[in-house]
Parts: C-alpha cells; structure tokens; sequence
C-alpha cells in the first residue's frame, strides 16, 4: 500500500516547484507510474484473501478493483483538465491538480482501511476537495447552490453513521473490518435494532445514490468540471457500494427483513430516473441521470444478500465508473468546442468529427450494455440474483434495461446525426490527447473481457 500512498503524497511538491511547461505532462506521466505499481494489488489470492501490508491498510479481491479504478482514474483526470485550465493563473493550477492528488490519497485510505473508523473518516474526507472542485472550477454560478446540495445531503446521510459506529464500537470492542465479520451478528429484537440497521446503511444509499435522496447528484455534476464529473461518476460513488458491502458481512439477519423496501426503491428508481434520461435536454444531465439508474441496481444487487447479487454489482460499479467517465470525457470535448450542452444545439457533430462520434457510439452502447462488454456481465449477474428474489422483478428490469437502450441511443442521436446548425461550422479539431483519454478509458473495458475475474470478487 505504501509504494502506492507515498508516490502520490510526493506529487504534492512535484505539482508546486516543477517548471510550468513540464506540470501537466510530468504530473500525467507520474500518476501513470503510479497507477502501474496500482496493477500488483489485483494479485490477490482467493484463499488468503486479506493481503495485509500493515494494521490499518490492506487489499482484498473487494477492495483491490475499486483501488485500481482510483489510481487509474488521476492521470485521465489530468488529462481531461489540460484544455480547459490552460487560460488559469499558474498557481490555479496547481490547486486543482493537488486537489485532486489529495482527493486520490483520500479514495486509497478510504478503499484500503481495514478499521471501518478509519473508512469513515477518509469517507468523509472525499468530500472536502470535492466540493472545492465543484464550487471553484464550476463554469456557472449554480455551483454553489450544488456544492450545498452535495456536502449537506451527504453531511446529514453520514451523521447517523458516526452513532451507529460509536455505538458498534461498544458492543463488539473493536471496529476492524478482519474481526467484525467473524462477530455474532446484531439480534433483531428491538426498533432499537432496525433504527441501528438504518443508521448503519443511510449514508451510503445516500451516496450511492439512491432514489429519493439523489437530487444532489444530477447538480454536483452539472456544476462541476470535468474531472470534477468524472471522479463522481466513477469512484465517489462507488463508495457507497463499497460500504454496503462490507457492512453487509455484520447486518446479516437484519438485511434479510429490513431490505425490502430499499430493493422496491432502487427497482422503481430505474424506471423513473430512465424516463428522465429521455426528456432531458441537458447533455450532461442525461449522464448524470443514467448514473443513478445504474446505482439502482447495484443497490437491488447487494440487497439480495447472495454471492451472484455481489459479484454482479462489484463487476457494475468498476465497468459504470469506466464507462460514465468516458461519457463525461466526450461530453466535455463538444463542450469545450460549442460552449453548449443543450442537445438540440450541438446536432450533427458526426459530418464535422467521424471520429469522435466512433467513439461516441462505442460509449453509448457500452452504456446499454452491449455484448461482450462487463457491463453486460454486470446487469445479468443482478437481474438473475433479483429474479431469483421474486419472479416479479422481472418486469421492473426489463423495463429498466428497455429504457436505458432508449435513451442511450437517444443521446448518440441527438448528438451525433442531424442538421449541423450555422453557428457549428467553424470548430476546432481534435487532438491526440483527447483520444489517448478516451483509449485509455476503453481499453481496460476491452481487456475485462478477456480476464474479468479481475473484478468479480471470488469470495463474496
């Protein structure tokens, strides 16, 4: 863990006393260095599962694809940002770059404890950057009405957590993640219980998030800049998955009754938050809007408490955060040529860029989940898990995969055929570096195929 964690805390002074011709590419070359030393942790064996490197820090075949995303996700953040902080002051920079080197230490620690305190608090540590991300470098004034939005429904999701884990922390002794699964779980006698079970698990649906509580989302993605976007879609979210799943190894016998409504809950937010996805006229709305849908179901997947249920919803969350933050990265590229995201003012990019809307069609059938892609993987491995649940699930599913098609292909459409309008004539090209990020996004969803118990997590 260390030859990952002290690599990138000494990028901090790399980004502050490096030359400003060398900063971006010295600092993308060494964040893909690191991401390299990042490849050992999915050695993993089955039978030991913990690889422990010390008391507080170390991987599992859980813990170490969600570990890997996040280092692999610095250097595409920086790459994504060139364009757009190229105007900015030199030490703006260098804050954003930081910003995101600390939010990257954070994700780590976070992915990484084996002290569910310690998890708690990186957990809440995510937030900090984040926000300042989105309120400083967000390009209109809603940014901080966003950034409101996003610490305080999270604030208010993890506070219940905090009790829960002081009051966890009394019964059993000791919060460390190698122990508490082998406790006695939580009798389910009391209202007392189930208001623990609720404390335990609110701040990561809320995260997640779940419909109901995910008005943050669609905002703090809006607001904020691209790599702002992409860490959200792909990694912060992820968190909360990541904490259902290892709270889930305690709260066993109360999941069983007590998941119910939350399941009815993310099937139904499928279906609604997918009918959302087709009447948006915002670009990166209609982004944001599919995450939440996608979160849906890994949200039924975990709930289900069974091995397919887990596996299904690990192999989601790492193939989604692939896939959102490629849409996003495309999403910017026609941002930063058209200064729009209304979908009917940037129609027929295909006549002007062939190539960027190859890989706009690849991007949004990855989205729907096109064979022989992970995600595919993903949504079956749930579906099957669900409908092994209750037969009915079928029927919300199937909808929500039916819809999900719809609106993916709705966005290629729109963006991508169609009149040019006059004012899209005079556009600037393409550059390597913008397909070197979206190869680089790609690639690794090409090569799961090929090996994708990487990511399925064997001994869930």
């Amino acid at each position: 863990m260390l030859k990952v964690l002290i690599p990138t805390l000494t990028m901090i002074p790399t980004t502050w006393f490096m030359d400003k011709k060398w900063l971006w590419s010295l600092t993308t070359s060494q964040s893909l260095l690191i991401a390299g030393f990042g490849l050992t942790w999915l050695k993993c064996s089955p039978d030991t599962e913990w690889s422990t490197t010390n008391t507080y820090l170390s991987t599992d075949l859980l813990s170490a694809p969600l570990l890997m995303l996040s280092c692999w996700l610095l250097p595409l953040m920086i790459l994504a940002s060139q364009n757009h902080m190229r105007p900015e002051p030199l030490t703006r920079q260098q804050s954003y770059i930081t910003l995101m080197i600390l939010l990257q230490l954070a994700l780590i620690m976070a992915f990484g404890a084996t002290e569910i305190a310690l998890f708690y608090v990186m957990f809440e540590a995510t937030l900090i950057p984040t926000m300042i991300i989105i309120t400083r470098w967000g390009s209109q004034t809603e940014r901080l009405n966003a950034g409101t939005y996003f610490m305080f429904y999270t604030l208010m999701g993890s506070l219940p957590l905090l009790v829960a884990l002081l009051m966890m922390h009394k019964d059993l002794g000791s919060l460390s993640l190698l122990l508490t699964q082998h406790e006695m779980p939580y009798p389910n006698t009391s209202w007392g219980d189930k208001i623990w079970w609720l404390g335990c698990l609110m701040a990561f649906l809320v995260k997640m998030p779940l419909y109901g509580v995910h008005l943050w989302l669609p905002k703090a993605h809006v607001e904020a800049p691209v790599a702002g976007s992409m860490v959200l879609a792909a990694v912060l979210l992820k968190l909360g998955g990541y904490g259902i799943m290892r709270m889930a190894a305690i709260l066993t016998s109360l999941t069983k009754m007590l998941s119910y409504p939350f399941m009815v809950l993310s099937l139904w937010g499928i279906i609604m938050t997918g009918a959302n996805c087709l009447r948006q006229s915002d670009l990166k709305a209609l982004v944001a809007y599919s995450s939440v849908s996608h979160m849906g179901l890994v949200v039924a997947g975990v709930m289900t408490q069974t091995p397919w249920g887990f596996t299904g919803s690990l192999i989601l969350m790492i193939s989604h955060g692939l896939t959102s933050s490629l849409l996003f990265c495309l999403t910017n590229t026609n941002y930063e040529r058209t200064h729009s995201r209304t979908l009917l003012l940037t129609r027929g990019m295909c006549m002007i860029m062939p190539l960027m809307s190859a890989w706009w069609l690849i991007a949004c059938l990855a989205n729907l989940a096109l064979p022989p892609l992970p995600n595919l993987m993903g949504e079956l491995m749930i579906i099957t898990s669900l409908f092994n649940w209750t037969y009915w699930s079928i029927i919300l599913t199937g909808l929500g995969t039916l819809i999900t098609a719809g609106y993916s292909l709705y966005m290629f459409l729109m963006t991508q055929h169609g009149t040019v309008p006059p004012h899209l004539i005079i556009l600037s090209p393409t550059f390597t570096r913008e397909h070197l990020m979206i190869n680089m996004h790609f690639i690794p969803l090409l090569l799961l195929v090929l090996k994708p118990e990487l990511i399925w997590g064997q001994h869930l």
